[in-house]
């Protein structure tokens, strides 16, 4: 599962992978199986090497809580998959709660610019009898 790598300290790649094995716990070589199963897809070097950044220690550390809870790595897949479109929908609900909520407040900006205070000894005379109920 190939997953974004947006740009940030947390996902700069630093680790090589006996070092990201040792982080997150595990043998170097369930990393690579990792890797061959699309749970973990970390960065390469110009020479192939892997490279892991903390975002990628955090991930593994997560496939390692699932799988330690008796998950087998395909549930494993489809769990991370599914947290993901999570997150996705709750940025995308956030989002649109912002713009409902812009909405409103610029409709309730023009109602208060819409409507001015009238007294009633203004009005036409004609008017002033509906008025006063």
């Amino acid at each position: 599962m190939a997953r974004e790598r947006p740009v940030g300290p947390s996902t700069r790649a630093l680790y090589v992978i006996s070092v990201a094995a040792e982080l997150a716990g595990v043998h170097p070589q369930t990393l690579r199986i990792y890797e061959r199963k699309g749970l973990v897809d970390p960065a390469r070097t110009g020479g192939g090497n892997r490279r892991y950044s903390d975002a990628d220690i955090a991930h593994l550390r997560r496939i390692q809580e699932l799988t330690a809870g008796g998950v087998n790595l395909e549930g494993v897949r489809r769990i991370l998959t599914l947290e993901a479109q999570v997150s996705l929908l709750e940025r995308e609900l956030e989002r649109a709660r912002a713009e409902a909520r812009d909405a409103v407040a610029k409709t309730h900006r023009q109602y208060r610019r819409d409507l001015v205070p009238v007294r009633s000894e203004t009005l036409p005379a004609r008017w002033r009898s509906r008025g006063a109920t």
